[in-house]
């Protein structure tokens, strides 16, 4: 049996108020040479909502629904969050867990696919952080599973595709579901050569990666399970796609598409009235959802005369935090990965990521822990 002295909630940070909004940004794309004019564009997103993001609530949240779930379950490890990008820093929190006498470490980090931003990145700031603070000989951070087709990250979404197909009935009396209405599953745009290399390369996903692959498959698991919202229960025939949000990069740069806003433009021409938009890349309704999404994505509906609903995230339903708390004891108990559970035939995913795994080609590799080198 693994032992472990506490659990890493591991985040990205979020600005707390207006004072903070620049100093993260520039965290968040240090060394990028992003110009101050692009950070202050970025700002308003932040300004719109008082200059406080969302998400550092969100995790104090997350934090304490999974430390009630941990006692309930008898399991005596401490939850402590730290973040990239914003205070509590990994840094600092890792310091003090080393100063409680909490020297292994098992994280979460709040991102459930694999590319370099969304696990790799993490892994490396987990590195820095024990370097920034001497502990790397003292402190010992492993890292669950990639959760992309856990169970507990999926079934929220099928919940919510299933109660948004029903709250489109509603709004639209005699909608044709299979002709009229169209599923959006709307993850976060990277570039090319980060999704092309998001995954270990020994698998083979070409273009796209394991990053678009996840997506896809659980995409195909999420309509697997919707049937038609009648007495039939005859299987859905509702069309998706999978869509991107949130680029930033330079115009010059290949990022993953089409972008939700010109997936939603294309869709009158085809006689699509409604749409489901399904967040399906975050684990939260953090900044980008919430600016993205119900801001951006919906007055482009409304512009080309579709009407929309938008899927909650995960959050803190109680599927979600169960599932976290499963990954913790397939950890503390060594489970068979023939009894883990995967949604997808892709899963379950790796604990000690591949060699080479997410590289992120502009920077090269860096001193990453929980995966084997480089």
């Amino acid at each position: 049996m693994a032992q472990y002295d506490a659990v890493l909630l591991a985040g990205f940070g979020g600005p707390e108020g207006q004072d903070d909004v620049i100093p993260f940004l520039r965290n968040v794309t240090g060394g990028r040479g992003i110009p101050e004019e692009r950070l202050e564009e970025v700002a308003t997103h932040y300004r719109h909502f008082g200059g406080v993001s969302p998400i550092n609530d969100q995790n104090r949240v997350l934090k304490a629904a999974l430390q009630v779930e941990l006692t309930r379950r008898g399991i005596d490890l401490p939850v402590i969050w730290g973040n990239r990008n914003w205070a509590p820093y990994l840094k600092d929190t890792i310091s003090d867990a080393h100063d409680a006498g909490q020297n292994r470490l098992l994280a979460i980090a709040t991102s459930a696919y694999s590319s370099y931003s969304g696990c790799r990145q993490y892994r490396e700031d987990f590195a820095a952080a024990l370097t920034a603070t001497g502990l790397n000989d003292t402190v010992h951070i492993d890292k669950i599973r990639q959760f992309f087709d856990h169970p507990g990250f999926v079934t929220p979404f099928i919940t919510g595709v299933t109660k948004g197909l029903q709250d489109v009935q509603r709004a639209i009396p005699g909608i044709d579901m299979d002709t009229e209405v169209e599923i959006l599953f709307s993850t976060h745009s990277i570039p090319m050569t980060d999704a092309n290399k998001s995954g270990p390369a020994e698998r083979g996903f070409g273009e796209g990666g394991a990053y678009e692959a996840q997506h896809r498959a659980v995409a195909q698991v999420i309509m697997d399970s919707l049937v038609e919202p009648d007495a039939t229960e005859a299987p859905l025939k509702t069309q998706w796609q999978l869509v991107y949000q949130s680029r930033s990069g330079p115009p010059t740069m290949p990022w993953l598409e089409p972008d939700i806003n010109d997936a939603i433009a294309l869709l009158p021409a085809r006689g699509i009235r409604a749409v489901i938009i399904v967040p399906l890349g975050f684990v939260s309704d953090h900044m980008e959802v919430m600016w993205d999404l119900d801001n951006e994505a919906m007055e482009t509906s409304e512009k080309f005369g579709i009407h929309a609903v938008r899927v909650p995230t995960p959050g803190v339903s109680p599927d979600f935090v169960n599932g976290l708390v499963d990954l913790i004891e397939e950890r503390l108990n060594d489970t068979p990965v023939e009894d883990r559970p995967a949604k997808t035939t892709l899963g379950p995913w790796y604990d000690v990521c591949r060699p080479g795994c997410c590289e992120n080609v502009r920077l090269g590799f860096k001193p990453a822990v929980a995966g084997m080198a480089p």
